[in-house]
């Protein structure tokens, strides 16, 4: 069952990464390699400004289901970002074992 609005179906293949929380999102990007986290930032900086246009649409504390799984994804692109711009390896860095964690969500 599709699970994003029908403009991104194509996105559909990285539905792993509709992650509602920073946490799953991080857990996700140290578990993958550089080379799916490439191929998935590519497709999800392909479609991010047609993704953003589409959810100003909507009221941000009233998304349509499918409307919020197409936000998550296209937060983990984000998340997913830095490794492949400028780390080039998932972790941080020079951040040896330290880690941060997220204790309160914004509300959506």
């Amino acid at each position: 069952m599709p699970q994003l609005p029908a403009d991104f179906a194509d996105l559909e293949k990285f539905s792993d990464w509709i992650l509602a929380t920073e946490q799953e999102r991080y857990a996700k990007r140290l578990e993958t390699s550089m080379d799916d986290m490439q191929v998935f930032y590519d497709a999800g900086m392909d479609k991010m400004d047609a993704a953003l246009d589409h959810l100003d649409k909507f009221d941000l504390y009233d998304l349509p289901e499918p409307e919020r799984a197409l936000m998550y994804l296209m937060q983990s692109v984000v998340m997913v970002s830095f490794p492949i711009e400028v780390w080039k390896q998932p972790r941080v860095l020079d951040s040896g074992a330290a880690w941060v964690e997220t204790v309160k969500q914004p509300v959506f």
